[in-house]
């Protein structure tokens, strides 16, 4: 048995905490990862506050997860000790539906098994990334290109394929007209892979207040969407559009901003359920669509383009013993634009 140091929340209202969590005998197809960074997705905070239900205490987040191969299992093939490797929002799945066959084992039939916080194969709960160690069968194990630093890589476990995959989708790309609503840590992510891709970006943020950042990022437009104007003046020109932002938005509003064919996508993932007019999708052949990050195939591939681009999070590495001035700094918007534990310290 492995054991790792790590940061767990222990309640729903409590603090996370120091302790010592077991990791699983490394078997035939596994792979130990000696963790050197974990980012902080919102996820983190919903899953340890117990907002979406069905937590598991103690419990241990982290899905953003970078570092080096440390011991590999007997019938590994794919990475080898020293490997930079990566780790994203799910460590299994079924392997035998057509969702896993396809590549797509984020949607897989059985169910995926998520990184944190779910039941394994073998019974127990799987603890996440905010450690020093963690057990992975070798097929959910990504490769990091020497092009990205394992620092801004990790956010991309998450929140780069959670942008790259309905822009790949959707066929994002010159000639196409693309928004992002929210210029958060997914956002400026999405403003960097579509620019990269060589779609026209614009931001949709409530204020200008990171107007010059987004331009900085690559963003072509900023419009503020607090200003009435803005839905005047941008209506029908954008083929897709990405929302970010995990609360309740006028979606007919910003569905009017959809050209012909235009498809809007959700990608956060509010409290209520979305309400939108019938009439909101038949103007212009409109699609109001959603995602969840990308399998394996398409992760690796995303790492791929973003090192051939130069395209990493931009960050804040902060100490373990920050974790929970970090998740109330998260809550107000208070960073630029990804928090990412260093765990060399926990």
């Amino acid at each position: 048995m492995v054991t790792a140091a790590a940061y767990a929340a222990t309640s729903a209202d409590g603090p996370l905490e120091k302790t010592t969590i077991d990791r699983r005998e490394l078997g035939p197809l596994d792979i130990l990862i000696d963790i050197k960074f974990a980012g902080i997705c919102h996820s983190d905070i919903h899953s340890a506050r117990n907002e979406w239900g069905g937590a598991r205490y103690p419990l241990v987040p982290g899905h953003e997860i970078a570092g080096i191969v440390a011991a590999v299992g007997s019938e590994v093939s794919k990475h080898k000790i020293g490997d930079r490797v990566g780790v994203g929002c799910f460590v299994d799945s079924c392997g035998e539906c057509d969702m896993c066959l396809a590549g797509e084992e984020q949607y897989c039939r059985t169910g995926v098994t998520a990184t944190y916080n779910a039941k394994g194969r073998d019974g127990e709960r799987t603890q996440g990334g905010y450690a020093t160690n963690i057990v992975v069968t070798e097929h959910f194990v990504l490769s990091i290109p020497d092009g990205i630093e394992l620092d801004v890589a990790a956010p991309l476990l998450c929140a780069g394929i959670t942008l790259y995959s309905p822009l790949r989708h959707w066929n994002a790309g010159p000639g196409t007209k693309v928004a992002i609503i929210g210029f958060g840590g997914l956002g400026h992510v999405g403003v960097k892979i579509a620019k990269a891709m060589g779609a026209e970006v614009t931001v949709l943020s409530q204020s200008l207040s990171k107007q010059d950042d987004g331009f900085r990022l690559g963003a072509d437009h900023y419009y503020a969407t607090k200003d009435d104007e803005t839905f005047n003046t941008l209506r029908g020109q954008f083929d897709l559009i990405l929302n970010t932002v995990s609360v309740n938005r006028d979606i007919d509003a910003y569905m009017s901003l959809l050209a012909l064919n235009g498809t809007l996508v959700e990608l956060g993932l509010p409290e209520k359920p979305i309400e939108v007019r019938a009439f909101s999708l038949a103007a212009n052949r409109r699609s109001l669509a959603g995602s969840m990050v990308g399998g394996i195939p398409q992760t690796q591939e995303m790492l791929d383009f973003c090192a051939a681009h130069g395209i990493g999070a931009e960050i804040e590495v902060i100490p373990a013993s920050d974790i929970n001035t970090a998740y109330e700094r998260v809550i107000k918007s208070d960073v630029r634009y990804r928090f990412v534990i260093d765990t060399a310290t926990i």
